[in-house]
C-alpha cells in the first residue's frame, strides 16, 4: 500500500459517519519536506474548525503509525468554489447553481445544474443571446465525457 492509499484509509476511519467525504488526497514528493494536501467536503459545506479537527486527528494517526517517516506539511481544507467538481456527490450538492462544463472533445457549455446522479448530470443551457424563439435546452453529460466542470460565481 502506498502513502496516498494509507492516508485515504486513515481518513476513511475519521469520516465514517458519511457527513464528510474525501474529494482528493495529494502527496507531493520533496527532498526537504513532503506536502500532504487533503480536500474534504460535505453536503452542507465544511468549516475551518472542522478542517482543523480532522487535520489534528489525521496528523496524530500519521505520526502514531509512522506513515511518513520524514518531515511533512499537512494541509486539510475544502475544495473551494474555484476547484472543479470531481464526484457525483459534489454535483448533487450544487444543483441550482450555474456550471461551466468543458467536454473531453473541447466543447464548452454553460448552464444551470438541474439534476445529477451516479452516472452523470443535466444542465439547462444558458442562452448566449436572448431571442424570441430561443428556448433553453437540457443538456445531459456523462461524467466520463467531461474534462472539467466548475461552479460559476455570480454577483
Amino acid at each position: 500500500m502506498n502513502v496516498k492509499e494509507k492516508i485515504v484509509e486513515l481518513l476513511s476511519t475519521l469520516l465514517e459517519d458519511d457527513k464528510f467525504f474525501i474529494v482528493e488526497v495529494q502527496v507531493s514528493a520533496s527532498k526537504v519536506r513532503q506536502k500532504v494536501t487533503v480536500l474534504i467536503d460535505s453536503d452542507a459545506g465544511i468549516s475551518i474548525d472542522e478542517c482543523a479537527e480532522i487535520s489534528w486527528k489525521l496528523g496524530e494517526m500519521l505520526e502514531t503509525q509512522e506513515v511518513l517517516p520524514d518531515a511533512y506539511t499537512l494541509e486539510v481544507s475544502s475544495p473551494g468554489v474555484d476547484y472543479p467538481l470531481a464526484m457525483p456527490r459534489q454535483f448533487r450538492k450544487n444543483i441550482g447553481r450555474t456550471l461551466r462544463v468543458i467536454a473531453k472533445d473541447g466543447a464548452e457549455k454553460k448552464g444551470k445544474l438541474i439534476s445529477a446522479d451516479e452516472e452523470g448530470f443535466v444542465i439547462l443551457e444558458e442562452l448566449k443571446k436572448k431571442k424570441k424563439d430561443q428556448v433553453p435546452v437540457e443538456l445531459p453529460f456523462a461524467y466520463t465525457d467531461i474534462a472539467k466542470a466548475q461552479v460559476q460565481i455570480t454577483f
